[in-house]
């Protein structure tokens, strides 16, 4: 697996390099998340590699108190090798689904704060509700730990996971009550849920055809330059063919001319 990551590492460093070196604006290729992403993607092997032999240089000099700087140090190596997984986020440079993913995200950044906000409002008015129904109409389920609602904060995992119709199933309402305020907070989940998301499947749907769009533009003006330069060479071809007969032709015709010319004997002078 070493092996592996150290040829696609290499890979994708060659890559990034040249990309950088033929970037018209170095400033805006620095800018860039894509751009950003592979850099964060890269660096940690590099530093993990770096790291590794200076700990194997080291490892028998440090002790004692050198043992808590290693072991933080491990950590941050272990927090950079698991951004490795970055590697995935590469795929967006070749996959219209994924382009259209983060340009419908970035678009839809207001819908996804009203889904947030909805969320929070809807959690905040039924976390109070089944906490009161359970702890008043219910006492027994304080004898039952596992499905206990104890608190108001306890019970807005239950709120979000049913609000969601998730249901875990680590909390539920057993008083008549409590049934009663989870089925009104499921309906009202699927509302809210169903609110943002057709204005966010209209984004999506209108980004992927502009994309869609857009990768035939550029295909079509890549594939018509092509054309024009292969149309192009023909034409040069067919002008130096044309130059060749006609100089050809031309010292053909001087040579049949010279042959026709009379010579006058040397007498009749």
């Amino acid at each position: 697996m070493f092996v592996v990551e150290s040829i696609c590492v290499a890979w994708f460093t060659l890559e990034f390099v040249l990309r950088f070196i033929n970037a018209q604006s170095k400033l805006a290729f620095a800018r860039g998340p894509l751009n950003i992403i592979d850099a964060v993607a890269i660096l940690p092997y590099y530093v993990s590699l770096v790291v590794d032999i200076k700990d194997e240089s080291h490892e028998d000099v440090i002790m004692g108190a050198g043992r808590g700087y290693l072991d933080k140090l491990s950590l941050i190596l272990r927090l950079l090798r698991a951004l490795r997984i970055l590697y995935v986020m590469r795929l967006a440079r070749h996959s219209l689904g994924l382009q259209t993913l983060g340009v419908t995200m970035q678009r839809s950044m207001r819908e996804f704060g009203l889904l947030l906000l909805f969320v929070c409002v809807a959690v905040t008015l039924f976390s109070p509700l089944v906490h009161l129904a359970e702890s008043e109409l219910a006492p027994f389920a304080a004898t039952h730990p596992h499905h206990s609602f104890s608190s108001i904060p306890a019970s807005y995992w239950w709120a979000i996971i049913s609000m969601t119709t998730v249901g875990y199933g680590d909390m539920v309402p057993r008083s008549i009550p409590g049934q009663i305020v989870a089925l009104t907070s499921i309906l009202s989940g699927i509302l809210i849920m169903a609110f943002p998301a057709t204005s966010i499947f209209h984004t999506f749907s209108r980004s992927y055809q502009e994309l869609k769009q857009e990768y035939k533009r550029v295909w079509k003006e890549e594939r018509d330059e092509e054309i024009a330069a292969e149309s192009g060479k023909s034409c040069s071809k067919e002008d130096s063919s044309r130059d060749e007969l006609k100089s050809v032709s031309k010292n053909g015709n001087d040579g049949m001319k010279s042959s026709k010319t009379p010579t006058l004997p040397s007498a009749a002078f």
